[in-house]
């Protein structure tokens, strides 16, 4: 096994992408995750799970320096400095956002083969003094399973794998190392190199990226996500965090088909040396859903929009299998067959073996998703657009589904492996389901089985009322008749199930704070009291954590709200990014970054900022 020191922290590391994938950049100017072309596509720099075999893109100083990265201000353009005895220099990273997502610079009024490259630039600059730098590339494809032949002409430099050919231009020479390209070079102030790696084949050939063009890229770049962020209505008290969180969201966007991905990476531990590693890479239809909720709640409608458009295309209710009319994940291309698999070559990230990809998960019954999904369409009915006559129809074969088997047990939200069970939450969202298109119904007068749905609803919320609430804890609890705490109850007032002042709701709250938050942290629920089919334990639970900020909010607690809220934000890595967890030293643990966090940190500071006045 590789040593520890050979990984950089998961928090170490800002992220760059044009709505097709996205590169992982370290701390220290390497990029050791990129998967090419799109967001599931194999990767071909991976050392971020396998330091020895995965493959990294190095571009650092060649002397000792201290680092520092930071992005471009209200852009996904990312800095990372070197200071130096004799000089500073920085590398800037970026991907031309172009073709359905944006223009790049340099393909304006391009032919079609030019305006569909997609390139990931590294401009390096001295911008005092001197600086030695050094490069090495060393792609490993398809997770380092497939070997590859390199050849090197001119300023080109072709890395060809059975399936996938990349080629790196630059404006320095390079040197072979192998099938890996070296080069050691010398900036002085005021001057520049350029990097760019390209997927070619096709209609695209291998083209240099001159110093000119790096530049003109850089400012259309800048200008995009400065454009895009521009239509952001929110005003509030943390303007940066939030828009750092919008503009995330907006990279774990595929701008071909509108899906959006619950993170870019796989495998990423929820416990170092645990087997608790997933593929996050896929199109989870709660997350997605909640994503879509965030944004239109910052004024971004195009997003949801594409998302609508994805689910019209690719998510048709239909006659409906054994887990339901939906799955809860699909592709971003709409696939519905997500096979998993483990990777046995790769170690893991710091030896937390095993990396999947895929995920089984994908068959599971999560009778959640539909109030989720149906809550976002409500929202963008009311928000952004009336939905269509066609969407309407699925609309209520959805709810007609959920009327019929809302009471099956189902493996939940937090997609246990332990067997199903009759959660709450599930409870909680087949309700939201039925209720949103009630309200659908009412305020569009559309046509509906109305006295049908609201018995449904009413039968769902007295379940919840008598089975979810335990007298012996005063509190709701995780599945009916059950005793087990689970912060994923946190959801009954947002969802609007209960009111945020009723004796019941803050009897949980005060039980919640008591057996599950620890420091304004908040764990999903204990292993130990509810087994899920695991081994191992898990950090605190960020999307629960924000939510734990929203019902203070609006219990009333606004004081202890803020303190909970402000000392989540001090959670966030360098950049104000999240994972999914936060181990209990404080690390980020799991897949990075995760949409579930930052879309609940985007709601937490509206609610907040609005009770705050």
């Amino acid at each position: 096994m590789a040593e520890s020191t050979a990984y950089l922290p998961i928090a170490e590391h800002g992220l760059v992408g044009d709505l097709r994938t996205v590169a992982l950049v370290g701390s220290n100017g390497t990029i050791d995750w990129y998967c090419c072309p799109s967001f599931d596509a194999p990767s071909v720099f991976a050392s971020l799970l396998d330091a020895e075999r995965g493959g990294c893109f190095e571009l650092a100083a060649a002397v000792p320096a201290r680092t520092k990265q930071f992005y471009f201000p209200d852009t996904n353009v990312l800095i990372t400095r070197f200071f130096t005895e004799d000089g500073v220099g920085e590398v800037q990273d970026f991907m031309p956002v172009t073709g359905e997502g944006g223009t790049g610079g340099s393909t304006k009024g391009a032919s079609g083969n030019e305006a569909g490259r997609h390139r990931l630039i590294r401009r390096v600059l001295c911008v005092r003094g001197t600086l030695p730098f050094r490069v090495r590339v060393a792609p490993r494809f398809a997770y380092g399973a497939d070997p590859h032949t390199l050849r090197i002409t001119g300023d080109v430099a072709v890395f060809e794998s059975a399936r996938l050919t990349l080629a790196l231009t630059s404006t320095v020479p390079v040197e072979c190392d192998g099938a890996d390209v070296r080069a050691e070079f010398k900036l002085a102030e005021g001057e520049a190199a350029v990097f760019a790696l390209d997927q070619v084949g096709g209609d695209v050939a291998p083209r240099g990226c001159a110093r000119a063009e790096a530049e003109r890229e850089f400012t259309a770049t800048v200008a995009y996500w400065r454009h895009w962020l521009s239509a952001s209505r929110y005003r509030g008290r943390w303007r940066e965090m939030v828009h750092r969180s919008a503009l995330t969201l907006k990279l774990l966007t595929y701008a071909p088909t509108g899906a959006i991905v619950a993170a870019p990476t796989t495998s990423l531990p929820e416990q170092i040396g645990g087997e608790r590693n997933w593929d996050y890479r896929y199109v989870w239809v709660r997350d997605a859903a909640f994503c879509v909720y965030a944004l239109l709640r910052l004024g971004f409608t195009g997003e949801a929009e594409a998302f609508m458009g994805f689910l019209a295309r690719h998510i048709s209710p239909g006659d409906g299998g054994p887990s339901g009319p939906l799955q809860i994940m699909y592709g971003i291309d709409g696939r519905t067959d997500l096979p998993e698999r483990e990777l046995d070559h790769l170690e893991g990230h710091r030896g937390s073996a095993p990396v999947r990809v895929g995920n089984d998960a994908a068959g599971q019954l999560q009778l959640d998703i539909y109030g989720a999904l149906i809550d976002s369409i409500y929202l963008y009915d009311k928000w952004a657009q009336p939905i269509s006559s066609d969407q309407w129809d699925d609309v209520c074969a959805l709810v007609d589904w959920v009327r019929e088997h809302w009471d099956q047990p189902d493996e939940g939200i937090w997609e246990t492996r332990g067997g199903r069970k009759d959660f709450l939450y599930s409870r909680l969202m087949c309700w939201v389901a039925i209720e949103r298109a009630v309200r659908m119904a009412h305020r569009r007068g559309l046509p509906a089985e109305l006295p049908r749905w609201r018995q449904a609803r009413d039968t769902i919320y007295r379940r919840i009322m008598t089975r979810g609430w335990s007298a012996d804890r005063g509190a709701f609890v995780q599945y009916e008749d059950g005793s087990v705490l689970d912060a994923a109850v946190l959801m009954m007032p947002l969802a609007k199930f209960i009111s945020p002042t009723d004796p019941k709701w803050l009897s949980t709250l005060d039980a919640l704070t008591q057996e599950l938050v620890s420091d304004s942290l908040v764990y999903r629920y204990d292993p130990e009291a509810s087994p899920d089919g695991l081994h191992g334990d898990e950090g605190t639970f960020s999307i629960c954590s924000f939510w734990y900020v929203e019902a203070l909010t609006r219990a009333g607690r606004v004081d202890e709200a803020r303190l909970a809220f402000e000392k989540m934000l001090t959670y966030a890595n360098h950049l104000g990014l999240y994972a999914e967890e936060v181990s209990r030293t404080g690390e980020q643990q799991g897949n990075f970054p995760q949409a579930f966090t930052h879309l609940a940190l985007i709601s937490a500071a509206f609610n907040l900022d609005r009770a705050l006045g």
